[in-house]
């Protein structure tokens, strides 16, 4: 039986590993793209990630490829309404911003882009200090009533105006998010102090983002190891941002999660994907891959139970690293 969880109050039953795009368009090609998305759900998957900006944040990448490979890729496919696919709005270069005819004109192309008649996750990808709550959640509320938008989400937004969004729909009558998508993972833990309370107070399913901390996570970058991959510039950026974890605290961090990895015969991403899946308000962790042969250290984590002592134990050793 496949593993499912629930987002939040809504009615989307999810696979716990979220299937990040950003890759598309970027370092896969289209027919890569095809293939990661027909092993994904091959496994067992049902939830995608994108935006309808990236890969553009590649300079030289133009926007909205990631939407329209999923969308050239969903045609005769019998399992759509299998499928949850969330997508956001306010980085698309057209489509900067939260303004609600902004929102509105980028809900129309996204849906263009990916040949679909509703977007099942709709996030606000990015707060726009600019436009009052009350318009913003008044733009995304009227998304689900035109059918364009099934469930809100909201990512990269502070705690006040994460409160001040689910109080001011519910005082309107509004439909109220029941997402988010925030920057969490073993290493980076801001989350657990600043936007987990709300997500707890209200109730929001929380798909964390940078699960495996620009690669990190994953183990592959260890002190005096050169990583080469076809990515070039990409994954030297990658390399670069990894070797801020290597602390002496980073190191001790990899050598718990090898000896954890070692004890369940698991690799350290599914290991680090397991202990952030088992985080209170996490639903799916999102991470992404560029080639098929990558995803099944990520698959294997939805399988993965890890001990209490475990999960104390990486608790205790990540939260060690200032970054």
């Amino acid at each position: 039986m496949t593993i499912r969880r629930r987002i939040g109050s809504s009615d989307l039953d999810v696979y716990p590993l979220s299937l990040g795009c950003n890759t598309f368009g970027w370092t896969a090609d289209e027919a890569t793209s095809h293939e990661v998305l027909d092993a994904y759900v091959a496994a067992g998957g049902n939830f995608l990630d994108t935006a309808d900006g990236y890969p553009a944040f590649v300079p030289g990448r133009p926007p909205g490829l990631s939407e329209e490979f999923i969308g050239s890729w969903l045609p005769g496919r019998s399992d759509r309404d299998e499928l949850v696919i969330a997508t956001k709005v306010s980085r698309h270069p057209d489509f900067r911003g939260l303004a609600p005819q902004n929102v509105r004109a980028a809900a129309d192309a996204s849906l263009g882009r990916m040949g679909l008649d509703r977007i099942d996750l709709y996030y606000a990808h990015y707060d726009d200090p600019e436009v009052p709550i009350a318009d913003i959640a008044g733009a995304f509320s009227g998304l689900v009533d035109a059918g364009k938008v099934r469930w809100i989400g909201i990512s990269n937004f502070s705690p006040a105006r994460i409160d001040e969004w689910l109080e001011t729909a519910t005082a309107e009558g509004l439909h109220e998010p029941v997402a988010l998508e925030p920057h969490y993972n073993l290493v980076e833990r801001d989350y657990e102090l600043a936007q987990r309370p709300s997500a707890q107070r209200f109730g929001l399913g929380v798909m964390p983002y940078y699960a495996l901390a620009r690669g990190f996570l994953t183990g592959k970058y260890r002190p005096g190891t050169e990583v080469r991959s076809e990515r070039a510039g990409g994954e030297r950026a990658r390399a670069a941002g990894a070797s801020d974890y290597l602390t002496p605290d980073g190191i001790d961090l990899l050598q718990a999660l090898d000896e954890v990895a070692a004890a369940h015969g698991a690799s350290v991403a599914s290991v680090s994907l397991a202990w952030l899946a088992a985080q209170p308000t996490v639903v799916a962790p999102i991470a992404s891959v560029r080639l098929v042969s990558q995803l099944a250290d990520l698959v294997a984590s939805v399988g993965l139970e890890l001990t209490p002592d475990d999960l104390d134990r990486l608790s205790t050793a990540g939260a060690s690293l200032d970054v």
